[in-house]
């Protein structure tokens, strides 16, 4: 069974390299294309954080209250987070010339660690996720991996077009993308060394990263959507907003 969940959570991993597809564009085209990966981001996140995450925790004996102090953790740590690299930035960058800070300005530097950081906790559950259900059944291990593997794809695409529009080579964040989805492999462990009983933490740990999701969404995305500007690139957006969000609820018909 160990097997299977190693293998399963190693194919999720790969799952990460999705964004590779980007490879095979254009620098100059992917900068043009890459608003709308953000909004195709943005519907991705809040969609996963309200029809996956947030009702696997309100399912579990965690309840309501606990449910909603979990979310409101992940948004307080996230914005502390933020708060922490902005200070650091501003301190670290005070000798730079004014042209530097000016193109730091249209570039959002925080946004990069932010998606990595939530990534690295999203995927460390779906890596206790899938090695919970192994435990259970070679049966219930596959199709949770199907599932996982089918949920993450658009979200990983998402997180490659948010890394380039953070200002990220192409293979800088090809590259980082895949190690944070190693986490996968530590959540297996985890399950491996600590049996079904970590099980518990999974309701409480989904809740958070909702919160960070919910936080990275409207904080950090949405005033970059804002700056698109034209009646046609916005109409793009709203529609690429809208496919990510849809894209997370039609994953519920296959779980």
């Amino acid at each position: 069974m160990w097997f299977y969940a190693l293998s399963a959570v190693g194919i999720v991993s790969l799952v990460s390299f999705a964004g590779v597809f980007a490879l095979a564009l254009k620098e100059a085209m992917l900068r043009r294309t890459v608003f709308i990966l953000v909004a195709l981001a943005t519907g991705a996140l809040f969609g996963d954080a309200l029809f996956h995450l947030i009702p696997e925790a309100l399912k579990s004996d965690i309840g309501e209250i606990g449910t909603g102090v979990a979310v409101m953790s992940g948004i307080l740590l996230f914005f502390s987070l933020e708060k922490f690299l902005s200070w650091h930035h501003c301190h670290g960058e005070h000798e730079e010339t004014e042209e530097t800070v000016v193109r730091h300005d249209h570039r959002p530097t925080n946004l990069g660690t932010l998606i990595l950081t939530a990534d690295f906790v999203h995927n460390l559950i779906d890596g206790i996720v899938i090695g919970a259900s192994f435990l259970v059944s070679k049966e219930i291990g596959i199709a949770t991996t199907l599932a996982v593997v089918l949920h993450e794809i658009p979200q990983e695409i998402a997180d490659f077009g948010l890394l380039i529009h953070a200002g990220w080579s192409r293979g800088k964040a090809l590259l980082w993308n895949f190690f944070t989805a190693l986490s996968a492999v530590l959540g297996v462990t985890f399950v491996i060394i600590l049996g079904q009983g970590i099980e518990n933490i999974v309701p409480i740990a989904a809740a958070f990263t909702a919160g960070a999701f919910i936080y990275i969404a409207g904080s950090d995305l949405v005033p970059e959507l804002h700056k698109t500007e034209g009646f046609k690139r916005t109409i793009i957006q709203i529609l690429a907003v809208a496919l990510g969000f849809c894209l997370m609820l039609s994953l519920l018909l296959l779980e």
